[in-house]
C-alpha cells in the first residue's frame, strides 16, 4: 500500500491518495488539503483514483472536493448517509458494513461518530498490512471534540475509540484527519485520554470555567495543532471534550 498526503498549513488538515501499487487502484481520502500535491503524486504514481471518500462533512475535509472533481469529472464523492446531505458535491454514500475493493485494496468502513453523528473511519488493508483513517475522531497523543457542528457525546467518541479504534490489532497505522500519523499500539500506551480510560492514571480534580461554565478539570492533554484539549466534567456530572483555549482553571 502507498500512501501519499497533502496538509493545508492553516488547518493542518490532510488529504490522502491511498494506492495499491503503481499503475494500479487508488482512492483519495478527505479534500482539505491543497490538491497539486495530490495530483502530482497521482501522476508519478500513474494513477486515477476511482473514487473520493469523505470522513465528515466539515469544511476543512470538504473544501476541496470541487477540485477533485475537475480533475477527475466521473469519481464518486462518497460519505455517510447520516451526512450526505451535509454536503452538496456528495454523489452517494458508504456505511458501516460495506466493503469496497478497489483493486487489492480492501476498505471497510467502521462508523465513530463523537465528533460528528456520521462520523466514519476508514479502514484499508493490502497484503496482510492494514491502515485506518481517522478522521476527527483519534489523533496522534489526543482526541476529537465533541462541541464541533454535527457533534454527538463524550460517550459516543469514547466508544468509538476505546470499542472500534482500540480493538484494530497494535501494528495498524492510524493515519488522522489533522497533523502526524500513528499507530494503534503507540496511542493504547501514550494516548493520554486512552490512558485514563484503561485506568492507568488518575483523573485530574481542579475546578476551573469551560466554556463560560463551572467544571472540574480532568485532563488538559495535547492537541494536533500544538495547543490543548480538555476533558472536563460538568456539576451534573457529564463529560465533555472541549477546546482547551476555553478553559480557565481556578487556583
Amino acid at each position: 500500500m502507498i500512501i501519499e498526503h497533502a496538509r493545508n498549513e492553516a488547518y493542518l488538515s490532510n488529504t490522502y491518495l491511498v494506492c495499491d501499487h503503481q499503475g494500479g487502484s487508488a482512492v483519495v481520502i478527505d479534500a482539505g488539503g491543497p490538491l497539486e500535491p495530490v495530483f502530482a503524486a497521482a501522476e508519478r504514481l500513474d494513477v486515477e483514483p476511482s473514487m473520493v471518500l469523505l470522513t465528515h462533512h466539515h469544511h476543512d475535509h470538504v473544501s476541496e472536493v470541487g477540485g477533485l472533481t475537475a480533475r477527475w469529472p466521473s469519481v464518486p464523492v462518497l460519505i455517510s448517509p447520516l451526512e450526505r446531505d451535509l454536503v452538496g458535491a456528495a454523489t452517494g454514500t458508504i456505511d458501516t458494513g460495506e466493503r469496497l475493493t478497489p483493486g487489492e485494496l480492501v476498505i471497510r468502513p467502521l462508523h465513530t461518530p463523537g465528533h460528528t453523528r456520521g462520523m466514519l473511519s476508514l479502514l484499508i488493508e493490502h497484503r496482510g498490512s492494514a491502515s485506518v483513517f481517522t478522521g476527527d475522531t483519534l489523533f496522534r497523543d489526543s482526541v476529537g471534540g465533541v462541541r464541533a457542528p454535527g457533534h454527538t457525546t463524550f460517550q459516543a467518541l469514547k466508544d468509538s475509540i476505546m470499542g472500534t479504534l482500540m480493538e484494530l490489532d497494535s501494528d495498524t497505522e492510524i493515519y488522522p484527519g489533522h497533523s502526524d500519523p500513528t499507530t494503534v499500539g503507540r496511542e493504547w500506551e501514550h494516548n493520554p485520554f486512552i490512558r485514563i480510560w484503561r485506568g492507568l492514571d488518575r483523573e485530574g480534580s481542579q475546578s476551573c470555567i469551560a466554556l463560560g461554565d463551572p467544571a472540574t478539570l480532568v485532563l488538559l492533554g495535547p492537541d494536533y495543532d500544538g495547543g490543548h484539549k480538555a476533558w472536563v466534567r460538568w456539576a451534573d456530572g457529564s463529560d465533555d471534550i472541549v477546546p482547551g483555549s476555553q478553559v480557565e482553571a481556578i487556583s
